[in-house]
């Protein structure tokens, strides 16, 4: 890992420079897209593990059904951007084209701080860019607790070159007939996730 923790640095640092000389509401080039190979990985934690689904209720599984194409789930209950780091080459044994991430909301509930969270994120991504993989980072944007995570999700896509789901959250968190805690979606929460990822990923798919 020694290498890609220098990687890690250089790109972190190419970031910065980029976002700075962008700023924002600039469109942004998505970084190898089109994707080199039809392998998708969802990699995360218990929102992409499909913690409070039933059978085939992750926003994975319901993405697949929904484009005709295998989507293999790589989430862990609990993961943090420190954690995830550890799983990279699980990830990358794969050799994926895309890779579909949920990552950021254990840090949010722990109180990690804002900056290493996102500096963890870019790392991850950009080792998956070296590798030639696609990325889609889904975002968590929560009013009033949130801790400007929102902000930290788009400045991360636009220096980084991803596809930004600005918030896997949105039309599911708060409603009761949505979640299965109040955290996790239910089934049919998911499939309104599986549908922001799906509009996200949609413009990628070869036809």
């Amino acid at each position: 890992m020694n290498k890609r923790i220098i990687f890690g640095v250089i790109v972190l640092c190419l970031a910065v420079a980029v976002w700075s000389f962008l700023g924002p509401g600039r469109q942004r080039s998505i970084r190898n897209a089109p994707p080199a190979n039809p392998t998708i990985v969802a990699f995360g934690d218990s929102l992409t593990s499909g913690v409070g689904a039933g059978q085939g209720g992750s926003y994975p599984s319901q993405l697949s059904a929904r484009i005709g194409r295998k989507i293999i789930n790589l989430g862990v209950p609990g993961e943090t951007t420190q954690s995830a780091m550890a799983r990279l080459d699980d990830v990358l044994g794969y050799n994926p084209g895309i890779v579909l991430i949920t990552l950021g909301g254990n840090d949010l509930k722990n109180g990690v701080g804002r900056q290493v969270a996102f500096q963890n994120l870019s790392f991850i991504i950009g080792v998956f860019q070296q590798e030639g993989a696609m990325v889609i980072l889904g975002g968590i944007d929560i009013p009033f607790w949130g801790r400007d995570f929102g902000t930290g999700y788009r400045e991360t896509a636009d220096a980084m070159g991803v596809v930004l789901v600005p918030d896997i959250y949105d039309g599911i968190l708060g409603k009761p007939g949505l979640m299965s805690d109040r955290i996790h979606p239910n089934d049919k929460g998911y499939g309104i996730m599986a549908g922001h990822f799906f509009k996200a990923l949609k413009p990628y798919l070869a036809p």
